[in-house]
C-alpha cells in the first residue's frame, strides 16, 4: 500500500514540475532564449545607434573599476555595459547603482597581500543609468524597501524587441 501511494505522489510532483516548466516556457522573452553574450552584443548594436547612449570621451581612458590595471582594450565597451545593465534590469526589475558597482566590481592584486573584493566605479553606471532615464527606458523607484532605477513598458518592449 505505501508504494502505491508514494509512487501517485511521485506522479503528482512531476505533474507539478511540468505545468510549472510549461508556465515558465510562455512567459519566455527574448532576454532569456538568446545567450546572454550573444543578446548583449546585439543590444550593445541597437544602443550604438541611439544619440543619448553616446560614449563620452573620456571613456576611453578611464578604467572601471579600481581592481583593475587598464582602461578596457574594446572601443565600444560603453555600450557593452549600457547592454548588460538593462539586460540586468529586466532581470532583476529594481536596480541601484550601488548593487551594479558591486556586480562590475572584481578582486583587487595587491601584489603579496591577499587579494581584496573592490567595487566597479560608479559614474559610468551612473551616466549610462541617466542616458536610460532621458530616453524613457527607465524610472526612478523609490518605494518599499528598494531604491534605484527599474524599466518602463517602453524599456521592456524595447528589450524584447531584440532579436538574432
Amino acid at each position: 500500500m505505501w508504494l502505491i501511494s508514494s509512487f501517485f505522489r511521485k506522479e503528482r510532483a512531476l505533474d507539478r514540475k511540468k505545468l510549472i516548466n510549461m508556465v515558465k516556457i510562455e512567459k519566455l522573452s527574448a532576454v532569456y532564449e538568446i545567450p546572454a553574450q550573444k543578446y548583449n552584443e546585439l543590444l550593445a548594436l541597437q544602443l550604438e545607434k541611439m544619440e543619448e547612449f553616446k560614449m563620452p570621451e573620456w571613456a576611453l581612458y578611464v578604467k572601471t573599476s579600481v581592481s583593475k590595471v587598464r582602461p578596457p582594450a574594446d572601443n565600444a565597451w560603453w555600450y557593452k555595459r549600457a547592454a548588460s545593465i538593462l539586460r540586468q534590469l529586466y532581470i532583476h526589475n529594481v536596480v541601484g547603482v550601488g548593487r551594479l558597482r558591486v556586480r562590475y566590481g572584481g578582486r583587487k592584486n595587491r601584489g603579496m597581500r591577499p587579494e581584496v573584493f573592490k567595487k566597479a566605479s560608479g559614474k559610468a553606471i551612473r551616466l549610462i543609468l541617466q542616458a536610460g532615464e532621458k530616453v524613457g527606458f527607465l524610472e526612478k523607484v523609490k518605494e518599499g524597501k528598494r531604491f534605484g532605477r527599474r524599466l518602463t513598458k517602453n524599456g521592456k518592449a524595447f528589450l524584447e524587441g531584440i532579436k538574432e
